[in-house]
């Protein structure tokens, strides 16, 4: 399967405040708010939305093509990613700039306050599938990325009758009502947490319903409550795998999703591929760093077997990388 995965390709700024946020926000004072926090360190690590999506996906087997716009420090960047399997053949690398960098604070209860720099990605709407893809994709995944990248992409996507997975997530808060419920209009799946599902609801002034109605898979991540999978009127509840120790919690939600996109890409039961997701994200959750974690298609399997029971239907995953 052809899928190309689209989005933020960016360099990431952890860090960790030994402290808890809500100890510093009076509700009364939001109207002015003016905070700063003293960190215990900073680590720098590979990123992007689409770069974590598509690392994972590499390290189950596939070998997906990644899409978006980089700077002119990309090349070792570009190197690490081919060397895990990941096809950066259609990366786009526009040298008057620097890749996007995205900085994130952690505090004790895993909250985060986050900035994000476009820098070579504010230059992605600039550019169609057309422009780097010879004919017609098996999958399209549009993650967050610039704005009108997204609001292009989904086009393109209608317009061309590929198959294609809306993931607005962390730009949710800069897209309209009006862009939202246009860019999901014909997407395969739909994939959010549960509080930007309630934006997009607040924003649009669709129902839950009305998003399961228009959406044929639609899937709401819950944080340590697993997921929900919304399909043809079911709902199939998936839960989280238990983690060894929790390290940080950046990425997390880029990793489930390439477990259950590598479990649709392999024809698997939503259920399995939903356990999947649960499974790639513990990886990240035991890790600092997006890309940090790693792990074989057979220890996967492996690590799986001990808490789900696929039936033996994950071997697909052992042949596909015999096969490599």
């Amino acid at each position: 399967m052809e899928i190309i995965a689209t989005g933020s390709i960016a360099y990431d700024y952890l860090m960790r405040f030994p402290g808890r946020f809500v100890e510093h926000i009076i509700p009364e004072e939001l109207h002015q708010v003016s905070l700063s926090f003293l960190v215990d360190d900073m680590t720098r690590h590979w990123g992007g939305v689409a770069a974590n999506i598509a690392y994972s996906m590499a390290l189950l087997g596939l070998r997906p093509k990644l899409m978006g716009t980089v700077g002119r420090d990309f090349p070792d960047y570009r190197k690490r990613l081919e060397a895990v399997g990941v096809d950066t053949s259609t990366v786009i690398q526009i040298d008057e700039v620097f890749t996007a960098s995205f900085f994130v604070n952690t505090d004790l209860d895993n909250n985060q306050i986050a900035s994000f720099y476009a820098g070579a990605m504010g230059l992605a709407g600039q550019y169609a599938l057309a422009d780097v893809y010879d004919g017609k994709p098996d999958l399209v995944i549009i993650s967050p990325n610039a704005p009108d990248a997204m609001l292009n992409l989904a086009e393109e996507c209608q317009q061309r009758g590929i198959r294609f997975i809306y993931d607005p997530s962390q730009q949710v808060p800069r897209l309209s009502g009006e862009e939202l419920r246009r860019s999901m209009q014909g997407a395969y799946m739909m994939i959010v947490n549960a509080y930007e599902s309630q934006i997009i609801q607040k924003k649009t002034g669709m129902t839950l319903n009305d998003l399961r109605d228009t959406i044929e898979l639609l899937v709401v991540t819950h944080g340590k409550d697993g997921a929900l999978i919304y399909t043809n009127g079911d709902i199939i509840e998936v839960p989280v795998f238990p983690v060894k120790d929790i390290k940080d919690p950046t990425g997390v939600g880029d990793a489930f999703r390439a477990g259950f996109i590598r479990g649709i890409a392999a024809e698997l039961p939503l259920q399995l591929a939903g356990q999947m997701g649960s499974l790639c994200a513990a990886y990240v959750l035991e890790q600092v760093g997006t890309q940090t974690h790693n792990f074989t298609p057979s220890e996967f399997v492996e690590r799986f077997r001990t808490q789900f029971d696929d039936s033996g239907q994950l071997d697909i995953l052992l042949q596909s990388a015999t096969t490599a």
